[in-house]
């Protein structure tokens, strides 16, 4: 059984999650430029077994996909063309703003808040066991 990986897509810069390999468990992989992100996913999948990756499309409160919605999904399109894994496109509502919560009830200092690629990476967590709880 390989791993699901999930992307917190974002204009400058993408938090990752993956499962481990009997995926029962969310863990932080990276934050990368978005720049390099399908790159990064090459490399990663060409040493790891993925069965899946899951994209995480923000919607508003009222069901509606937001701003953004149209990027990440041509984000997801062209990765589907670059890689042989399947690609998911999942709810990610709200998983930033908890993330900044999480990292703020956590205790960490001020310096580990303002650290966004923390951030980013927990986002990815969270999308990643929101879709392991709804399957």
């Amino acid at each position: 059984m390989g791993r699901i990986l999930a992307i917190d897509y974002g204009g400058k810069r993408s938090g990752i999650a993956v499962t481990d390999s009997l995926q029962i468990a969310a863990h932080g992989l990276a934050a990368v430029a978005t720049t390099e992100l399908i790159d990064f996913l090459i490399v990663y999948l060409s040493e790891e077994k993925v069965d899946k990756i899951i994209v995480g499309l923000p919607h508003h409160p009222d069901g509606n996909p937001s701003s953004n919605a149209g990027e990440i999904e041509r984000f997801a399109k062209n990765l589907r063309k670059k890689v042989k894994v399947e690609v998911e496109l999942f709810d990610e509502s709200y998983t930033s703003r908890d993330a900044r919560g999480i990292i703020l009830g956590s205790g960490a200092g001020k310096k580990k808040r303002r650290d966004k690629s923390l951030v980013d990476k927990v986002a990815a967590i969270l999308i990643l066991q929101r879709y392991l709880n709804h399957i």
